[in-house]
């Protein structure tokens, strides 16, 4: 049974904040009252709550205390100020400062209520979404690295053995795979996750930049350097420094970048003073860095030293059955992100996303379903809610106009055993994830899997 929403209603108008706790109480919230800011802070600090109702104006301590403690102790939760017409103008500050939305008094109750229901929609799309990282995390992945494929799998074998070590890691894989989340999965799951985890794109900064960014400069540097300033390797000091597109990287700064991970020192730009660090390195690219070595664009022996320990992506297409675990996980996080219904995807909408072939990888499957999220208004999203890439690829719904030629002319079962029998091709067997494309439940599908002798 899911857990009743908790309310704290924060006021120090007595009847007011019982009437309030009482109306909300009567449609299934399970409601706490404190009748001043500074009890309402004590209990913050003391349970837990999904909402908090609190008035803005208080003795002592006020709603924007109380608004200060809750998004510090309670992050998660939904904050609503309570305020007056004449302080409408400090509510808008209140929001400002992390306040989900204000009510004004005289209170209406159904827009009370729409208020709280509305909160407390995203709170149990948050802990369903949790609940599913969990849940996707013990079964299938590593730190959000999803994956039911024998391929990532393997993956995730090889990130749990790699994590606790101080090896060097080269991730390859093409441009979308997910290069810099396993590379936050690597360092969430070592003995320097509670040091900085700090991502530099060597690709879209230029040499004399690149130097500078890498190990920083003193005062007088190079024009426009009028002050010191550290470098990455500093600040990842302790912690874990990934650099994205490191075979872009100049052959000069190359040498400089192995010196570094052959003496543990770094020297900023202007001097010759050399700084101890200590960096575990995690490097991507989705070149060929062995080409690259052959062209003479990339150091043998800094390639070496960067692949200690080498991680390789697989591209999304080559793992489609992955694909259902993606889409479900994004749907809800999207919906949570923009405070939405959890939408339901139509059978010939999930058919399109899992027959597309996804060039984007990953980045361009999770950038569709945030699209499809936000532009939806009706709660299912249809092909017509694709991006044009994917529309322009999908496959013709299930009209007569759809059905093989060779199938013209034979039974409905034959044809029925047909589609079928293709659906489960194209989800790997995935019975679940096929009756959904079907629009039939789990337990018919079973019947007709059967029924028909279907392998």
């Amino acid at each position: 049974m899911e857990p009743q929403i908790r309310v704290l209603v924060v006021d120090d108008d007595e009847p007011h904040a019982q009437a309030v706790a009482e109306t909300l109480a009567r449609v299934g919230y399970e409601c706490v009252v404190a009748n001043s800011g500074r009890e309402g802070i004590r209990l913050i600090e003391e349970q837990n709550f999904d909402i908090v109702l609190t008035d803005l104006i208080m003795d002592g301590v006020g709603g924007l205390e109380v608004l200060a403690k809750a998004k510090s102790e309670l992050p998660d939760a939904e904050v609503v100020i309570l305020t007056g017409h004449s302080t409408v103008k400090t509510a808008v500050t209140a929001m400002q400062a992390g306040a989900n939305t204000y009510l004004t008094k005289p209170l209406d109750i159904n827009e009370l209520r729409t208020v709280a229901d509305k909160a407390s929609q995203s709170q149990r799309l948050a802990r369903t979404n949790l609940a599913l990282q969990r849940q996707l995390n013990e079964k299938f992945g590593f730190e959000g690295v999803i994956g039911n494929s024998s391929s990532m799998h393997s993956v995730v074998q090889r990130l749990r053995q790699i994590a606790p070590t101080t090896a060097t890691v080269l991730i390859t894989g093409e441009s979308g795979t997910g290069k810099e989340l396993v590379a936050k999965a690597i360092h969430n799951n070592s003995p320097r996750q509670y040091k900085p985890f700090v991502p530099l794109n060597c690709a879209a900064l230029s040499e004399n930049i690149l130097e500078s960014e890498l190990f920083g400069h003193i005062r007088g540097a190079f024009t426009g350097a009028d002050r010191e300033r550290k470098g990455w390797f500093e600040h990842a000091n302790g912690g874990t420094l990934f650099l994205d597109e490191v075979g872009d990287i100049p052959l000069s700064t190359q040498v400089k970048l192995l010196r570094v991970l052959e003496s543990g020192e770094i020297v900023r730009v202007g001097t010759n003073e050399s700084i101890k660090v200590n960096v575990r390195l995690i490097s991507a690219t989705n070149r060929d860095l062995t080409d690259s070595i052959a062209s003479g664009a990339f150091r043998q022996d800094l390639y070496h030293r960067l692949k200690v320990v080498s991680v390789k992506l697989p591209p999304l297409r080559s793992r489609r059955e992955d694909i259902p675990l993606l889409l479900d996980f994004f749907l809800r996080e999207f919906s949570t992100a923009h405070g939405k219904g959890l939408a339901t995807l139509t059978p010939t909408a999930r058919k399109a996303l899992m027959t597309y072939s996804w060039p984007g990888n990953v980045r361009e499957l999770k950038n569709t379903i945030e699209s499809m999220v936000v532009i939806d208004s009706d709660g299912v999203l249809d092909v017509d809610d694709l991006t044009e890439e994917v529309q322009a690829t999908a496959p013709v719904s299930s009209d007569l106009g759809g059905t093989p030629a060779h199938l013209v002319g034979h039974s409905i079962d034959e044809i029925e055993k047909y589609y079928i029998g293709e659906t489960l091709k194209l989800t790997d067997g995935n019975r679940e994830e096929a009756a959904k494309m079907l629009g039939i439940g789990e337990r018919t599908l079973y019947r007709k899997i059967k029924e028909y002798g279907i392998g």
